[in-house]
């Protein structure tokens, strides 16, 4: 399949690399239970194009954790557009982790892969502090909230890709977005002008800290190293 005029806009000078990961995935996606039969004919428009387009959020030389990356979506395709991003994937399921480390290596990325889940304490101190966090296709807002702020350093953004929902969601879930630390979120989109359909992105600042089951203040490892000095 030919890619889309639009995925030179997107990727530049890094097309072929996005054209060997779209391989890769119309190879051996569906046998490794990656994608579904029905996204192959779209693997460009739903898939890669739909997550490389947020780049546009991320200002540069971020850190970003992908949770949930699964097919490494929208990491992998984050990784190619945006070289300059400091970029690790995150990922419970070991099939999965084996999967994108093997595309890693195929093209040369500079990705870190971790298998874990951001809800997990070990997780919460070696990814502390990050710029930005991605999601998709991962859960609820207020379970993204939950999992992920922690993850942010304050200041830091939950990038959260949805559907046309998204706003309905956001107002829904908004005072679960507050008890976790982050503030009031807005909806926007993405690849306007370049994608037929532009990617909705739930958009989420961390800007306050948490509170352990114990009681102490969680704003990230590094403030914690700090609170404990003084």
């Amino acid at each position: 399949m030919t890619e889309p005029a639009a995925a030179r806009v997107v990727f530049g000078d890094r097309l072929d690399l996005a054209v060997r990961f779209h391989d890769l995935l119309a190879e051996h996606g569906i046998r490794r239970g990656l994608i579904g039969p029905r996204e192959l004919d779209r693997l460009w428009e739903r898939h890669l194009l739909n997550s490389a387009v947020i780049a546009e959020l991320l200002p540069p030389q971020s850190r970003v954790v992908d949770v949930g990356s699964g097919a490494g979506l929208p990491g992998i395709p984050l990784a190619i557009a945006r070289p300059d991003l400091t970029l690790t994937l995150l990922e419970p399921m070991a099939r999965r982790v084996a999967w994108l480390q093997e595309v890693i290596a195929e093209l040369e990325l500079t990705v870190e892969v971790v298998r874990g889940r951001a809800e997990e304490g070990p997780v919460r101190e070696r990814l502390a502090d990050q710029d930005v966090v991605t999601a998709r296709a991962v859960a609820p807002m207020e379970r993204l909230a939950k999992w992920c702020l922690p993850l942010l350093r304050q200041g830091g953004r939950l990038l959260a890709m949805k559907g046309e929902s998204a706003a309905e969601e956001l107002e829904r879930d908004a005072a679960a977005i507050a008890a976790a630390g982050g503030g009031r979120g807005e909806v926007v989109s993405c690849g306007v002008g370049a994608l037929d359909v532009p990617t909705t992105v739930v958009v989420v600042e961390r800007v306050a800290a948490t509170r352990s089951a114990s009681g102490r203040r969680r704003d990230g490892a590094r403030r914690t190293r700090k609170d404990r000095g003084r």
